[in-house]
């Protein structure tokens, strides 16, 4: 193979020498708030998107079940061939009555919705306006994308502005401001209010990625955009049903029924990729039925997140303020992030270190995610063991 793979071999332990290098643990049980990982070792799991905690609700198991007797197992084709199934246009009216849309397209991964989403309806002589901290799935669907590229520093309006005049002054037709509604790495709330200012005052159009508050932030699950009273306000609305809704996979963008006509005409991930699977579909409809039935989920969720915030920042950690269940606690350092993590894991509590590339060097954090399928027992146990880790690690004082 020449000689790549003696290139690939040193890139690799280069990576694990700087403490970077990501293994996969293998878990042996449903994803759930207590799940056991390869060799038996029962733990609480603190890292998954799992907001709601209806991964392994028997809700969605029952309703599963029953589509896939009914379904089986796929449609072995694409959407405009055969396989666009009645549940399928079904889940996609629901999606646009929750988020007060007028259409909505599937995909089969959130990544494709993104992904999907710019080529099609921006041209050489449009423009797309970035968030520096997007997520990749963004910044690959941009690069795909012949439209001029601006990029303003992260959540900052003023540079946003100057960013929106430079693709004016440029003479583009459109533009597109494009953000996450939550930065998955942060926690951090997009100002899509003021967002929606700037694009009102530019004739700019918004689209935000929901997939980490569709379900469980903002009025009714209803996303970032609702948090800021901007939902009628955003043009387009991409996110997952991977998440919070389900946890299994599943991607969908809504908004204006030109635009969704367009990329039903021209959107590649959707056009060449196999249609969402029937069963994944059954349970989303019983997601969205599980919303309206249960709200009690949301406030769970929202004490838990506060509970958690609250005592981690009393014991002395650096954790980025907020209100979001994503809760980063900040190490700075790429292999103190990946040793507390596994002294995490020998206390009984599964959470993941980040470093460099997935954020910015020298931000090396843990992302705790908190969950309504969480107790308080879990969450003090997780708060305990944090403690006694981080005194060990010279984290806090103690």
């Amino acid at each position: 193979m020449y000689p790549i793979r003696e290139q690939l071999q040193a890139e690799l332990q280069a990576i694990r020498e700087a403490g970077t290098f990501k293994e996969e643990r293998v878990i042996v049980t449903p994803q759930a708030a207590d799940i056991a990982v390869s060799g038996g070792q029962e733990v609480i799991n603190f890292c998954a998107n799992n907001y709601l905690g209806l991964a392994d609700d028997e809700r969605l198991v029952t309703a599963a079940k029953a589509t896939l007797d009914r379904y089986k197992l796929g449609m072995a084709s694409v959407r405009f061939i055969c396989g666009t199934l009645d549940i399928h246009k079904e889940l996609e009216r629901r999606l646009s009555e929750f988020h007060r849309k007028e259409d909505t397209i599937l995909y089969a991964a959130a990544f494709d919705a993104n992904g999907g989403l710019f080529e099609p309806i921006l041209h050489a002589e449009d423009a797309i306006v970035s968030d520096a901290l997007n997520h990749a799935s963004i910044i690959d669907g941009v690069r795909l994308c012949k439209a001029k590229r601006f990029r303003y520093a992260h959540d900052d309006m003023d540079d946003l502005r100057t960013q929106l005049q430079a693709a004016r002054d440029a003479g583009c037709r459109r533009i597109l401001i494009t953000t996450d509604g939550v930065f998955s790495m942060d926690g951090d709330i997009a100002k899509l209010d003021r967002i929606c200012d700037l694009a009102e005052e530019f004739e700019a159009m918004v689209h935000v990625d929901e997939c980490h508050a569709t379900g469980f932030f903002g009025p009714g699950g209803r996303g970032a955009s609702a948090a800021k009273g901007a939902l009628d306000r955003v043009d387009i609305i991409t996110s997952t049903l991977g998440k919070a809704m389900g946890g299994a996979m599943g991607g969908f963008t809504t908004g204006p029924a030109e635009i969704i006509a367009m990329l039903r005409q021209k959107s590649r991930p959707y056009l060449f990729s196999n249609t969402l699977a029937p069963v994944i579909v059954g349970a989303a409809l019983k997601t969205l039925d599980v919303l309206d039935e249960d709200p009690s989920l949301l406030k769970t969720l929202e004490d838990n997140t506060a509970h958690f915030r609250e005592q981690m920042t009393a014991a002395g950690f650096d954790i980025r303020p907020g209100t979001h269940p994503i809760v980063p606690i900040m190490l700075g350092d790429a292999a103190l992030a990946s040793n507390m993590a596994d002294r995490m894991l020998e206390e009984g509590i599964y959470v993941i270190g980040f470093s460099y590339p997935v954020v910015p060097k020298g931000q090396a954090r843990i992302r705790v995610q908190i969950s309504a399928a969480h107790s308080r027992a879990h969450l003090d146990k997780a708060i305990a063991a944090f403690v006694r880790v981080g005194r060990d690690l010279g984290v806090i004082e103690g």
